[in-house]
């Protein structure tokens, strides 16, 4: 929001500078992000009337000016605007003047006539966009004065940038009132004397719907003149704070919501068929809008309608059917409190914002809406003249204001500071805060109806800090003692398992938790997601259940950039619907809210090099990835074959980790990456935070002085058993035999079909590594042992030795 310091003294007045001014803005939580003049540095421009005019002789669109700069020599300058004419007072760069953009003026001929210096246009001295012609200035100012000084472009413009709960501000009032409060100055509102009613004419209006529309006010205008000039002093003020001027009866509108906050809509009297109707629109109903926008509308947008002719988007934008013109005479005047709730999101779901929608959505004064109309009805008729009609006033419901209590000692605990009670009620007063103290210095504040950020004690114990200073709160130690708590061992933190993915060479991503429903139902195979209310965009609509999708768009992203190999992990919340779920410090009744850790890549197994043939990244690859991240869990890691919405059908597996689904590992889904336009599927996995965050402690073992024996062993089996269900027989024999205890690991090394064989058999090489803690093995005694293993497979699985 820019915001013209002369404008804001013109209400409050404080004996401050402008750096000093700006400094307290800023720590009473109004930033002032950027201080800047009310026009770029020029140099050399004067105030220059013109005398005399004539005809160029050798260019029609040229004429020759004798101008008159007060330095008492007349100066012959070459110009080609057409609205130049004898006795208009016009910005002249003198010669040696500079201009922004650096351009500096010198003498010169065009077309054979002498030319010293140049009459400017307002957009040529950065003012405004307007070049139509030269920049007409007041019959008043004084030839030779500088133009920087003849109009105060010098001024200051502060640029503030708001946090969304003070909409209060979005006004030079607003503002106003925070620097009467915060310095004391007296605060002058806008005097006027409210316009006689000359008329008996009224404009029927039926609010349909109280929850849209809370109070609605309104008059009929006939006469005005639309093609009257904007004051000079409205244009500049409009021209400062932001605004291109336009027309009187739109410039007086943007004028009023400036000045008092209050935006308001002028619709064009002669183009309304009957009254006006305020309600829901229907389904199927189109409005072709001022910014030229055809959109269509759905149930929950408020409209103004008058008969089955959608008006205007209440609380947004007005349409083109009704729109003001220069030729306009007879006006309605309207000016409305629509509920935050009603206007919320509505402008960014069509892809546009408004100046009416952005306050209306966070809070705009209900009780003023008949003063600021009179205000605006005076500027009207002094500037367009017209006769006036009653001012109708509909109130169907407004928010009701509930009083917020605020104990003095909870305020005094929370700033550590001992405000006392005589300092509290002179903030409140300020502030304009009407408020009672109860017993115990309990304060109960009745909010004014332009706030709506006061609902909680923490707000007015805000209020009390921005007001009293934060400058004076005391930078103070903490005075509790720094105990440090200890970690426990088999603990492993969010740090520790980011770490750990960093060192396996992913890199950290972090995504919304707000995701398409597209993902939710095709990715997560979730049906019913949590959806939100008000989500930042269209797209983003409902809280995601799985860290996949997230991931996904992360690789295609990278993708599209032309980069060939990425690995990327996240860990965070996801949400999915639970009844079981309670309300607690961290938790919300029905949801469920897990961490998760996923990682995810794509492309070369390795980065480039020339020891090793680049190859695709796979199942195996990633499983590694996970076994090293659970470190020596990973022995009771299991991967059970099964299907999952987002992986490939038959490479994709379900994580057991001692027994416990803890994720999913697999390749993304052919279909997926198809349609994400990859050429190869990533593969990803996706595992519960909590179950892997805790590790056995450490068991210390005497090292066994003993060789180590290493035996291989074939087997052919039926292809319907696995690798595990192998494993799973070994280790339950080892475990279930006392004499087989000297078998200390056992890895598959070989698996091998005959492809030229009918016979539906797998070869599965295992090597065993054994070892016993006191004696040396001898031949018999492993030859013993392996026999018992190869049993155990016989008898469980049917298996042959193969030769």
């Amino acid at each position: 929001m820019q915001l013209p310091e002369s404008w804001l003294r013109a209400f409050v007045n404080p004996d401050l500078d402008t750096d000093a001014l700006s400094h307290r803005l800023t720590m009473a939580g109004l930033e002032v992000e950027e201080t800047a003049t009310a026009a770029p540095p020029f140099s050399g421009v004067v105030v220059a009337q013109i005398t005399e005019i004539a005809a160029h002789p050798d260019a029609d669109k040229l004429r020759v000016c004798q101008v008159d700069d007060g330095s008492g020599e007349p100066l012959q300058i070459v110009c080609g605007a057409p609205n130049a004419a004898a006795g208009i007072k016009v910005p002249l760069a003198r010669v040696g003047a500079e201009l922004p953009g650096g351009m500096k003026i010198g003498t010169a001929k065009m077309r054979g006539v002498a030319s010293a210096g140049m009459l400017c246009s307002a957009r040529e001295l950065g003012l405004s966009q307007d070049h139509a012609g030269l920049l007409v200035l007041d019959e008043n100012a004084k030839v030779g004065q500088s133009l920087r000084d003849a109009l105060d472009l010098d001024e200051t413009v502060f640029t503030l940038k708001l946090t969304p709960n003070r909409a209060d501000c979005l006004s030079m009032l607003g503002v106003a009132r925070e620097v009467a409060a915060l310095t004391g100055a007296p605060l002058s509102v806008p005097r006027f004397e409210p316009v006689p009613v000359t008329l008996d004419d009224r404009l029927p209006v039926t609010v349909q719907a109280p929850d849209l529309c809370g109070r609605f006010a309104g008059r009929v205008i006939r006469g005005v003149n639309a093609r009257a000039a904007t004051p000079d002093w409205m244009k500049a003020r409009l021209e400062r704070a932001g605004q291109r001027s336009i027309s009187a009866l739109v410039d007086i509108s943007n004028y009023i919501m400036l000045e008092l906050g209050r935006p308001t809509h002028v619709f064009d009297l002669s183009r309304i068929q009957g009254g006006l109707t305020v309600r829901w629109a229907r389904e199927g109903e189109t409005l072709e809008l001022l910014n030229g926008q055809t959109v269509n509308l759905t149930p929950d947008v408020g409209i103004i309608a008058a008969g089955d002719v959608v008006e205007s988007m209440a609380g947004i934008m007005g349409g083109e059917a009704t729109a003001v013109t220069l030729d306009t005479t007879d006006i309605y005047l309207e000016g409305a409190f629509w509920w935050p709730e009603a206007i919320m999101g509505k402008a960014r779901r069509y892809k546009f914002s408004s100046e009416a929608s952005h306050r209306f959505e966070r809070g705009v004064d209900f009780a003023s809406v008949t003063e600021h109309l009179e205000r605006m009805t005076r500027l009207l008729v002094d500037i367009c003249g017209g006769q006036v009609g009653p001012l109708d006033d509909q109130v169907i419901k407004l928010p009701a204001r509930e009083p917020v209590r605020m104990r003095l000692e909870r305020c005094r605990r929370v700033l550590g500071v001992p405000v006392d009670r005589a300092e509290v009620e002179r903030i409140f007063s300020s502030l304009g805060l009407v408020h009672e103290v109860e017993e115990g210095d309990v304060f109960v504040v009745t909010p004014p109806t332009y706030r709506f950020d006061l609902f909680i004690e923490e707000d007015l114990i805000e209020e009390v800090a921005r007001i009293y200073g934060f400058e004076r709160i005391p930078d103070l130690p903490p005075v509790a003692p720094a105990r440090m708590l200890a970690v426990p061992e088999v603990q492993r933190g969010p740090h520790l398992l980011r770490a750990r993915m960093a060192g396996l060479d992913y890199q950290e991503v972090i995504n919304f938790s707000f995701v398409e429903e597209a993902w939710e139902r095709d990715l997560a195979g979730n049906a019913h997601p949590i959806g939100l209310l008000n989500p930042i965009a269209s797209q983003l609509a409902v809280m995601r259940s799985s860290l996949i999708g997230g991931l996904l768009a992360n690789i295609v992203h990278n993708a599209n950039r032309k980069q060939s190999r990425v690995r990327v992990f996240e860990l965070g919340r996801v949400f999915m619907r639970d009844a079981q779920s309670a309300d607690g410090d961290l938790s919300v009744a029905g949801v469920s809210q897990p961490q998760r850790l996923a990682g995810a890549a794509w492309g070369p197994a390795l980065e480039e090099q020339w020891a090793v043939p680049a190859r695709p990244v796979d199942f195996y690859d990633m499983k590694k990835d996970v076994e090293a991240l659970l470190g020596v869990r990973a022995q009771g890691l299991v991967c059970v074959p099964d299907t999952h919405p987002a992986l490939h059908p038959g490479r994709s597996a379900r994580l057991l980790l001692d027994g416990q689904p803890i994720g999913w590992l697999g390749e993304i889904h052919p279909r997926w990456a198809q349609q994400a336009d990859l050429a190869q599927a990533p593969v990803v996995f996706e595992v519960d935070v909590d179950a892997i965050s805790t590790v056995p402690l450490p068991t210390p073992a005497e090292v066994s002085r003993q060789p180590i024996v290493i035996r291989d062993l074939a087997v052919l089996a039926d292809r319907d058993v696995s690798y595990q269900d192998l494993l799973d027989t070994l280790t339950q024999t080892v475990r279930s035999n006392a004499t087989l205890g000297i078998v200390r690991d056992i890895k598959l090394f070989d698996v091998w079909r005959d492809k030229s064989s009918s016979a539906a058999e797998t070869s599965m090489a295992f090597r065993f590594w054994l070892q016993d803690r006191d004696a040396t093995l001898d031949d018999a005694t492993v030859e013993q042992c392996l026999a018992r293993l190869l049993e155990a497979l016989v008898s469980a699985h049917r298996v042959r030795q193969r030769a």
